[in-house]
């Protein structure tokens, strides 16, 4: 399906608004790294709450760092669609995804109608 129902324009803008998301992920995940090790602690002048506190902020980091990569993936999968005329097609029901939504969310997948039913369960 050729993404007829999207000016040039729109597709470019998409396009510029994906890739400088990619840009910041990327970035994001490169200064993420230090965060997401094991937590080392000095034993010494480390509290017991201060290292819960570590452990807690190193789990906050993990979680931080792969949803990140999540959103990454899907938003090198957009461009991968935008290449193949498949963009702005709902993954579900084949629908034209509107620009407004696209604008919102450029890595989206589905119409708005299949989101709302998918999250319903």
């Amino acid at each position: 399906m050729p993404t007829e129902h999207l000016s040039r324009d729109q597709i470019a803008k998409l396009v510029r608004q994906l890739k400088q998301k990619q840009t910041d992920l990327e970035s994001q995940l490169e200064h993420s790294k230090q965060g997401t090790g094991p937590v080392t602690l000095d034993q010494q002048s480390v509290g017991r709450v201060s290292r819960m506190d570590a452990i807690q902020q190193q789990q906050m980091n993990v979680a931080n760092h792969e949803q990140a990569a999540l959103l990454l993936k899907d938003i090198s999968s957009a461009l991968i669609r935008i290449d193949s005329h498949d963009y702005g097609y709902c993954q579900e029901c084949g629908e034209p995804v509107g620009f407004a939504r696209l604008q919102a969310q450029p890595q989206a997948t589905l119409c708005l109608a299949c989101q709302s039913e998918r999250e319903q369960f």
